[in-house]
């Protein structure tokens, strides 16, 4: 066979639409359905883990859909959580998707450091194909989620393509934030929990204005027992926020009582989701 066939076919193998293999027996999250997606805006592949909602087969309407950062951890808790949240809760059953590397170990395939973090990002975040770029980072990351998944998802399954929200905690947070920023009506809502804003704190302290579009929503907790340097932050860039004239979306800003870092964000997914499907206007707490 010809080269240039073997490279025609290999191209056409690595463009193929994402197959699904489907995950059942565990009813929490059953039906779901595993996708590995190769990315060509970052040029790396993801697992994509999809949990339909419970009786998605009996309904042709569409779902509001939930995409969860650091899937490897946050799907497993979210998927099955949202399940009981929507049966005591004002809040939709909805499709629930975790973006995932397979890995804890950022030496072996987990790019979180590079993928949600504002450019520049420095040398010692970057990782992976393109650990040379210092440009890259959110801005390729936001450009997969926008170009390349979200199309996908809303072509398999009945996704509301303006009901989007997205998640994230930490590092995760850091891009809910960029994401708000510098691309409010990608998604609908927005929820973030204890950022880590290092290491471009003053990007996040910028002058907004009201979009063009349909305002979005965005969610801001911050755990009374968070890290000290992360708190701090966090509640210099609330009330930065709540000085703006203007802003993008709706916004509530909470101090989640009690929480540290990273075990609350089964309380921050359930008051978010709370308030992004309630008509309460209060921005503070």
């Amino acid at each position: 066979m010809k080269p240039s066939l073997v490279l025609a076919g290999l191209t056409l193998l690595l463009l193929a639409p994402a197959r699904a293999e489907r995950i059942d027996y565990l009813a929490g999250l059953s039906p779901a359905d595993h996708y590995e997606l190769l990315s060509e805006a970052v040029g790396r592949s993801y697992h994509i883990f999809v949990r339909l909602p419970e009786n998605y087969d009996e309904t042709r309407d569409a779902y509001p859909t939930v995409y969860l950062l650091d899937g490897d951890i946050v799907f497993p808790l979210i998927a099955a959580y949202h399940l009981f949240l929507s049966y005591d809760e004002p809040v939709p059953d909805a499709i629930i998707v975790g973006i995932s590397y397979g890995t804890f170990d950022r030496e072996n395939g987990n790019y979180r450091g590079t993928d949600y973090t504002a450019p520049p990002v420095p040398e010692d975040y970057r990782t992976g194909p393109q650990a040379g770029d210092a440009n890259g980072g959110a801005a390729a990351f936001q450009q997969f989620l926008a170009d390349e998944l979200a199309p996908m998802i809303e072509d398999k399954y009945r996704a509301d393509p303006d009901r989007r929200i997205i998640v994230g905690q930490s590092r995760g947070a850091h891009f809910v934030l960029y994401s708000a920023l510098t691309r409010p009506a990608l998604f609908w809502g927005h929820i973030a929990s204890n950022p880590s804003l290092q290491p471009h704190v003053d990007f996040f302290f910028q002058d907004l204005k009201a979009g063009d579009a349909q305002p979005s929503n965005l969610f801001f907790s911050s755990g009374s027992r968070d890290y000290p340097s992360f708190r701090e932050d966090a509640l210099k860039l609330f009330d930065h926020l709540h000085r703006q004239d203007e802003k993008p979306w709706r916004l509530k800003t909470v101090t989640m009582k009690g929480e540290t870092h990273a075990a609350g964000i089964t309380n921050v997914y359930r008051a978010g989701m709370k308030w992004l499907f309630s008509p309460d206007q209060n921005e503070s707490e």
